[in-house]
């Protein structure tokens, strides 16, 4: 697991590049705000449920919460099951919309 920004993926973003971005919170708070991520609660990825992202094994994929801790434990997790190239949003939600709303 690699830690990225909430400028340095802001950026990306505004790039247009094609970033795989997990959401890791429950439905309510996604449906509350998000950046687009694919909806998949750190519950799942604890019991591996990840049919969803599975053929994203060798991407990158950005996993993102409220305030980073449970996109850090997902990042364990899919580090665990094989995944390679995992990155953590420090400060998640919390900062994005605390710099940007």
């Amino acid at each position: 697991m690699q830690l990225i920004t909430v400028e340095e993926l802001k950026a990306r973003i505004d790039s247009g590049e094609k970033l795989h971005l997990v959401d890791v919170r429950e439905p309510q708070e996604n449906a509350e705000f998000n950046i687009g991520g694919i909806l998949l609660p750190v519950g799942y990825i604890k019991n591996m449920q990840i049919e969803e992202i599975e053929d994203l094994k060798d991407k990158e994929v950005i996993c993102y919460c409220r305030s980073g801790n449970r996109s850090g434990q997902a990042c364990q997790v899919l580090d665990s099951l094989g995944f390679t190239n995992t990155w953590n949003l420090v400060g998640g939600m919390l900062e994005w919309q605390k710099k940007w709303g």
